[in-house]
């Protein structure tokens, strides 16, 4: 297959993927903009946060992340040799081996609730044996933890079924799943949450009915396929055996970034209350993009680079992976830039409202000026990751991640102790870069990849036309203390208008610059 054709349909299942993803990340925000109301950005909110973000880090390492990133390589050889049987006895034994270890940790998890909030939440535990300020944060934790714990349950099948998916190329199916969790969310927090005492347990009773749907949703489809197969117990199976070779390093090489989250909630637990509300609503704010572009664009390589490796075409697997860091490129850096200018005109607009008040946007947009400035990095890492996994190398990025996780550490205690929980955020960027720089130098070393100079000057005038970007944008950019003083309707016109303008001119200056739609083909340099 030609570079040209491969391109067009690269870039036609990442707008599919784009499309889904988006319709789900809208109705993520939205999620987040009833939350907010509902909750704003007290010590209830940080407890929901809190119980949703453990479940959430375990299904990034065995289902979305270090899995998918192992299992679609193997599933793709399997696919290629063309013997349906062998393929569906993979599948077989890959989701009875998988079902029965996420099930165990899943009987672990709600049992010893206590422990696991404890251990991330250790702060609030602290103040529990000590009768603290925080001590009902810990009990609650507890008890919530035990209602969206199941979650990992049904989101592990839930990824391995879009894994099956992607690669017979239905990437629709697994990027549109999702909308599901948010729905279900939505409708407890109309529904349910109003009829509690405590709101936020009703929105932990979203999270296990979100996951129940996801998982009910994706089966017509795998039946469709012909996918759907009875689970068989297969740890010594040789394509298992092979898969968790690959996943074990994986596990913590391709979830740096969410144990970074989560020791930034573990220091957080430490701080002031609205601490661990103010990261999670400025991370949702950047998820936004990333999910958008980064993981999309990650998710239609993948398979890809595999089919390369397969194949045995290393030009074109370095082809590939140039066109997914252009992809990257340009959408991330305007999308980088506006999230910083427009930090707070976005969380007021988006937020504030109900319980969440000016003071909580003063507090939230620091931290996600913070986190935006590694937005760049976070999608970088997403795209440039694929290039070990389909080759099958699993070891060197975790190597990459170890140096990561020690340098967020580090960044961690000097930030924090200066800047709080803002400093936390500082040190997840930073580290994000630490994690990109490593992973490019190591593809380069291997002469797997490295940038073309038609890519680098590409960058060049991305970031040219993002500079002007901004210049525009602050040029029309009332005083806060206007924003403060208008009416929802007005801030919601106002913040369109400039996201528009900014759109236009960073557009207008690409073309000016003399980028092209060729230039998102893969590189023949």
């Amino acid at each position: 297959m030609s570079e040209v054709s491969v391109s067009k349909r690269l870039l036609k299942s990442g707008l599919i993927v784009s499309a889904m993803t988006f319709v789900s990340r809208v109705l993520g925000l939205v999620r987040d903009v009833v939350v907010a109301n509902l909750m704003g950005a007290g010590a209830s909110a940080d407890v929901f946060f809190f119980a949703n973000k453990i479940p959430n880090f375990l299904r990034r390492l065995f289902a979305e992340g270090a899995f998918s990133q192992a299992f679609v390589p193997v599933l793709t050889e399997y696919h290629a040799a063309g013997d349906k049987d062998k393929t569906r006895d993979l599948i077989a034994k890959v989701s009875g081996t998988l079902g029965v270890l996420v099930s165990i940790v899943t009987v672990i998890g709600v049992l010893g609730s206590g422990v696991i909030t404890a251990m991330f939440g250790a702060g609030w535990f602290i103040d529990w044996l000590n009768d603290g300020p925080s001590a009902p944060k810990f009990e609650l934790a507890s008890f919530m933890l035990k209602i969206t714990f199941p979650y990992l349950w049904f989101i592990t099948f839930v990824a391995l079924s879009g894994a099956i998916l992607n690669t017979l190329g239905k990437f629709a199916v697994s990027s549109f799943t999702p909308v599901f969790l948010n729905v279900m969310i939505i409708g407890a927090a109309w529904f349910i949450s109003p009829n509690l005492e405590q709101p936020e347990i009703g929105l932990a009773i979203g999270v296990f009915l979100g996951g129940l749907v996801q998982f009910l949703f994706q089966m017509p489809f795998l039946i469709k396929a012909g996918v759907l197969v009875k689970p068989k117990w297969g740890w010594r199976d040789p394509g298992v055996v092979k898969i968790r070779t690959l996943m074990i390093p994986a596990l913590f090489g391709v979830s740096v970034s969410q144990i970074n989250l989560l020791f930034d909630t573990f220091i957080a637990s430490f701080l002031a209350t609205g601490s661990i509300s103010w990261l999670y609503y400025s991370d949702r704010l950047l998820e936004f993009p990333l999910g958008l572009f980064g993981i999309a664009i990650a998710t239609v390589i993948l398979p890809a680079l595999s089919r390369k490796h397969v194949d045995a075409q290393g030009e074109g697997f370095a082809h590939t992976m140039d066109w997914g860091v252009r992809m990257v490129l340009l959408l991330g850096i305007p999308a980088m830039l506006g999230l910083i200018v427009l930090a707070k005109p976005m969380l007021m607009v988006l937020f504030m409202r109900g319980e969440f008040s000016p003071h909580d946007v003063q507090q939230a947009s620091m931290s996600l000026v913070a986190y935006a400035s590694g937005l760049l990095n976070f999608m970088l890492i997403k795209v440039l990751a694929p290039g070990y996994y389909s080759r099958q190398d699993t070891k060197t990025p975790v190597k990459y991640g170890i140096i990561a996780m020690v340098t967020n550490m580090v960044f961690n205690a000097i930030f924090a102790y200066f800047y709080g929980y803002v400093g936390l955020a500082i040190a997840t960027a930073l580290s994000a870069f630490v994690n990109m720089a490593l992973l490019y130098r190591g593809l380069h070393l291997a002469g797997v990849y490295q940038l073309t100079k038609t890519t680098l000057l590409f960058s060049a005038k991305l970031i040219i036309s993002g500079v002007v970007m901004v210049a525009a944008i602050l040029w029309q950019l009332d005083n806060m203390q206007h924003w403060l003083e208008w009416s929802f309707s007005q801030r919601a016109l106002t913040l369109t208008g400039l996201i528009g303008l900014g759109g236009f001119v960073y557009i207008v200056s690409v073309l000016i610059l003399g980028i092209r739609v060729k230039h998102l083909k893969a590189a023949t340099d």
